[in-house]
């Protein structure tokens, strides 16, 4: 393989093509054997969803468990959805997808469906909503093995690395998966947390998840944020470690969402519901400890992660090997359904509002309630929990601390935006 020093890579604005990612993580097709799907039970809504063929779009990480398993459970059956899987090459094919109708519903980063709304960082402007998340927790920061000893969890110890490299003209390069998305914000806020600009004083790219041990194995990159399996790939092919875990960062903090195009939801408002429906029951089947084995086995087939299980099951239990001599038992480890993991929350549109402001992506105060409330369909789940008679744990205003010290208080996202003294904005 050929390899280009640093300044082709910033130069190209971008790391290595898709044809350069490594190949599958399972040494053999045998490891990602999966369990049998279990028997549709029929339908059991009264009211038929008005379309029953689905295609769900994924990307090639942990988080899309509760779609892979509602349709290989035979959950989205149950509810009458015909799904079909597919698998994104990179977040921008996904919203592409979504946006075009090649896709109905898709796995998808927070952000996302909120830029789209907006038509910010290169999306076309095409309003989308978040009925449902789908997770929390469990992504990682993970760093090149060159720096194991001079930086842990404190982004403090990275800043006199990252001001050396920019005098000497060659920026340290780190990438995340889609700017607006929730690894572009965790590296953002790490990175800013350590008095680092990773606009002015850093290489910020974009690379896909599959790509990211591709790209740090050929010394492309000085560290990465990405969901799993991917640090944990990092660490056992020997080429990273692990800095902070997200969860770390802010205790359960919103990941990824099961999002529609708005126009599809108001078409198709028995149809979305049914589809929550479905990811209620596998949510709730995914936060049983015991099931976490035969998630990892399901997950990792090739036509999903393409993955060996065992690196994905370690980290579903809490059990985390930072890969530089650190291990813990992590109780905050990812969660499908626990702790209403579920309902979509506005003030998590608000918090990233307020990120995409802190970093120049708008010019001005956005609008923080009128984009919250279109995006975070609340009431739709809300509709959909009633029918099926779950009881869930409402709407939250409450400040959320990070691990900085800093107070997001929901009422007021515009004063958290611009408390920053690092930052990019424009005015």
């Amino acid at each position: 393989m050929t390899t280009f020093g640093r300044r082709d890579v910033l130069k190209a604005g971008a790391l290595l093509p898709a044809a350069l990612a490594l190949p599958a993580c399972n040494k053999s097709d045998a490891a990602s054997a999966s369990p049998t799907a279990s028997a549709s039970a029929g339908v059991v809504d009264a009211s038929k969803p008005e379309v029953a063929d689905l295609r769900f779009g994924m990307i090639a990480l942990t988080d899309c468990s509760p779609i892979v398993i509602a349709h290989e459970k035979g959950l989205f059956k149950k509810y009458g959805i015909n799904s079909t899987i597919v698998k994104g090459a990179s977040w921008a094919a996904i919203r592409d997808s979504l946006s075009n109708g090649d896709i109905q519903a898709t796995h998808m980063l927070i952000g996302m469906p909120i830029a789209s709304t907006m038509g910010l960082l290169g999306s076309p402007k095409k309003p989308m909503v978040i009925p449902w998340m789908l997770n929390r927790n469990g992504q990682s920061i993970t760093l090149k093995t060159a720096l194991k000893g001079k930086v842990a969890a404190d982004p403090k110890a990275l800043k006199p690395l990252v001001d050396e490299a920019k005098k000497k003209g060659t920026p340290m390069t780190f990438a995340m998966t889609f700017p607006p998305g929730t690894h572009a914000m965790w590296m953002r806020y790490f990175l800013a947390a350590g008095g680092i600009n990773p606009d002015t004083d850093t290489a910020l790219v974009t690379v896909p998840p599959p790509q990211m041990v591709a790209n740090m194995k050929v010394d492309k990159m000085d560290g990465f944020c990405v969901g799993e399996p991917w640090n944990a790939r990092a660490i056992a092919d020997g080429i990273g470690f692990t800095a902070i875990n997200t969860q770390d960062i802010w205790k359960d903090h919103p990941e990824k969402v099961c999002a529609f195009t708005e126009e599809f939801a108001q078409k198709n408002p028995k149809t979305v519901k049914a589809v929550i429906k479905a990811l209620h029951e596998a949510s709730v089947w995914l936060d049983e400890m015991k099931n976490r084995p035969e998630q990892a086995a399901l997950v990792s087939k090739a036509t999903y992660i393409n993955c060996a299980p065992e690196l994905i099951l370690g980290r579903l239990q809490g059990h985390y090997d930072f890969g530089d001599g650190r291990k813990k038992e992590d109780e905050n480890y990812m969660i499908f359904s626990s702790r209403n993991c579920n309902y979509p929350q506005p003030k998590y549109a608000k918090f990233w509002l307020s990120q995409f402001r802190r970093w120049g992506m708008v010019t001005g105060a956005p609008d923080y309630e009128g984009v919250a409330k279109q995006v975070m369909r609340t009431d739709i789940y809300e509709e959909a929990m009633k029918e099926l008679g779950v009881t869930h744990g409402g709407l939250s205003d409450a400040p959320e601390t990070l691990f900085d010290g800093a107070v997001f208080d929901p009422k007021e996202p515009e004063k958290f935006a611009t408390s920053f003294a690092v930052h990019s904005m424009k005015s």
